[in-house]
């Protein structure tokens, strides 16, 4: 698989990248070994980048990456986790947000035994507009100032935020010394938004990183979890679109998956999946032009909620 640099970090990271928040139940229930295979089964088909987070699951997608990734020799991959936002597994929405030095340093400790590393080759500071983003400024200052120090002393390798807010993205590229950015939710068919920071983030260096290119679940045949904040007409309308789709001989998923991939300035799309068949099928649908055709169709049908900002 084409391996792309990552701005400025000096890393090389595979055109698809692996994102591990499915391994935790994020999505679905999750079956151990399966899960497993599905991350072996990324490695041999030449993924190289891996990113995970405590809040998935309350540790169990960072346990359960570390136990895949158990034996195999680091320089293989490039491995990035998450500060500031921690969960319970057993609370649904138990967020919490801590950004202070004390407990990003008692993060990046657990997390690097679960995944059983001592080196990270980014760090993104986590969902700081959560919670109205009252931890917006203690993340922007003494969260910020910690992951910078980690860097320097040799603990991580690059800074990125890993955040949903488009106004925020824009501050963080003009006003912060940061390496990378974990996008998520704004280059798939429904939002393209993400375009306008490349000019930015190739002028500056900083590596994109493209998540979601489901849509957070919106984007499926199957339709997002049960928490996402799209109302039952929004919903309805990518039901519509999916059923465009099928009618064309053509998985909505699959053409999200292209369409999502298909940006040259792009250096990588992440996706979750802890399922092997489903990890193949994106592996079959990469590189595939999407039909352009389609693909406006499918957006004519999703016009009320193209761009739209979720809760």
């Amino acid at each position: 698989m084409k391996r792309n640099p990552l701005g400025r970090t000096g890393l090389a990271v595979s055109a698809l990248s692996f994102g591990a928040s499915a391994l935790g139940g994020v999505f679905r229930p999750v079956d151990v070994s399966e899960a497993i295979a599905t991350v072996h089964a990324a490695l041999e088909a030449g993924i190289n980048y891996f990113d995970v987070a405590p809040a998935y699951g309350g540790g169990r997608s960072e346990s359960l990456l570390g136990k895949a990734l158990k034996g195999i020799d680091r320089s293989h991959y490039v491995l990035s986790t998450k500060v500031g936002k921690y969960t319970d597994p057993e609370r649904y929405g138990s967020d919490t947000l801590d950004y202070s030095a004390e407990r990003i340093r008692l993060s990046l400790e657990a997390s690097a035994a679960r995944l059983g590393t001592d080196y990270f080759d980014l760090i993104h500071i986590h969902d700081i507009e959560y919670q109205g983003r009252s931890k917006l400024e203690q993340a922007l200052t003494e969260g910020l100032e910690t992951v910078l120090a980690l860097k320097r002393e040799g603990r991580i390798g690059a800074v990125s935020f890993g955040i949903y807010p488009m106004d925020l993205w824009a501050r963080l590229f003009a006003d912060y010394p940061i390496d990378a950015a974990l996008v998520h939710n704004h280059y798939c068919l429904n939002d393209t938004r993400l375009t306008t920071l490349l000019p930015t983030a190739e002028a500056s260096g900083i590596g994109v990183i493209n998540a979601s290119p489901f849509a957070s679940g919106l984007l499926t045949e199957r339709g997002p979890a049960d928490w996402h904040a799209a109302s039952a007409e929004d919903r309805a309308l990518f039901r519509r679109a999916a059923e465009l789709c099928t009618e064309r001989g053509v998985s909505i998923s699959e053409l999200a998956f292209q369409f999502a991939t298909s940006h040259p300035a792009i250096p990588t799309t992440m996706f979750s999946t802890a399922s092997p068949a489903s990890l193949r099928r994106c592996l079959e649908w990469h590189g595939k032009a999407a039909d352009p055709q389609l693909v406006a169709e499918v957006q004519a049908v999703l016009q009320p909620v193209i761009d739209k900002d979720w809760a």
